[in-house]
């Protein structure tokens, strides 16, 4: 398992470029809400402690997962954004449903990465289960949305 003896809300600072006058898109799923909104919660904590200024990140919700491509393209297309978050959570059911919308989800952020300037930063567990979910979205192994976070910023100013 990937995050076995890691915290995902380490950072070292130091090596962060500041975000200052960054501008960030961050668009979140409202599924899974108790997931997603402390995700939400460890990316914007650290793009404010790395330098962004709240006006200058944009929060746009969507009703799923699924939705994150969409939502992110419009707000690549509609603000001048240097990064987007898209935040989701999809916990397996019984079903094969969260292999489609996992799937579905992956691959259109990806296409966004190799379709656009602006890099989207995929911030969407896909746990088994909602132990798994809760902890990394603030529990035992930290905050994937503070991993996401420090993504966005390395990304926003590669190449500049």
């Amino acid at each position: 398992m990937a995050t076995v003896n890691k915290n995902l809300s380490s950072y070292d600072k130091a090596t962060i470029p500041n975000a200052n006058g960054l501008r960030f898109g961050i668009v979140v799923s409202e599924w899974n809400s108790e997931i997603t909104e402390g995700l939400f919660s460890g990316a914007f904590n650290a793009l404010i402690d790395c330098g962004a200024q709240e006006s200058d990140i944009i929060r746009w919700n969507v009703p799923g997962s699924f939705e994150l491509t969409f939502g992110s393209k419009k707000m690549i297309n509609m603000h001048k954004v240097d990064a987007v978050i898209a935040i989701g959570s999809v916990i397996q059911g019984e079903t094969k449903h969260f292999d489609f919308v996992c799937d579905a989800t992956a691959q259109g952020i990806k296409d966004l990465n190799i379709t656009t300037n602006v890099p989207v930063i995929f911030c969407v567990l896909t746990d088994n289960n909602m132990q798994q979910a809760i902890e990394r979205s603030g529990g035992k192994h930290g905050n994937k949305g503070t991993e996401a976070a420090i993504a966005a910023i390395k990304m926003a100013v590669l190449g500049n």
